[in-house]
């Protein structure tokens, strides 16, 4: 990740996100692995850190895939910085809420309460009356 951020951030690119996702199971099976490392990079910059990017991808045995996805129009720096901004008030504010909104418990009227489902009967087998081969 951190060899990653240095080739954007050498080649005067913009990082925007870098998140770690952690670890989970692939889709299907890589190179015998079940399980994979996932990494998250939004960044902006030429094609040159593209293509350094997905050569040091392609070098690195540790990397079982990468995908490369192209947004769609052109990248301003000035519109990486508003989307880095958006993205830290709406952090800031989920914390605030997440603060001030202290686990107050409701109570609902007793004409909307639901009644209690039944218990899960497990099937039993069907026995057939009718003798078999005749």
């Amino acid at each position: 990740m951190e060899r990653s951020s240095n080739i954007v951030t050498e080649r005067k690119g913009v990082i925007a996100k870098a998140e770690k996702w952690g670890k989970r199971r692939l889709a299907y099976e890589i190179k015998k692995q079940k399980d994979g490392f996932y990494f998250f990079i939004d960044y902006a910059g030429d094609g040159s850190i593209v293509a350094e990017m997905e050569r040091n991808f392609k070098i690195d045995d540790r990397i079982l895939k990468f995908m490369t996805v192209t947004k769609e129009g052109a990248v301003t720096r000035e519109g990486i910085d508003a989307e880095i901004a958006a993205a830290e008030v709406k952090r800031t504010q989920i914390r605030i809420e997440t603060d001030n909104t202290a686990p107050v418990k409701e109570e609902k009227p007793q004409g909307d309460a639901r009644p209690p489902r039944p218990p899960f009967r497990k099937a039993q087998p069907r026995e057939d009356n009718t003798p078999k081969g005749e």
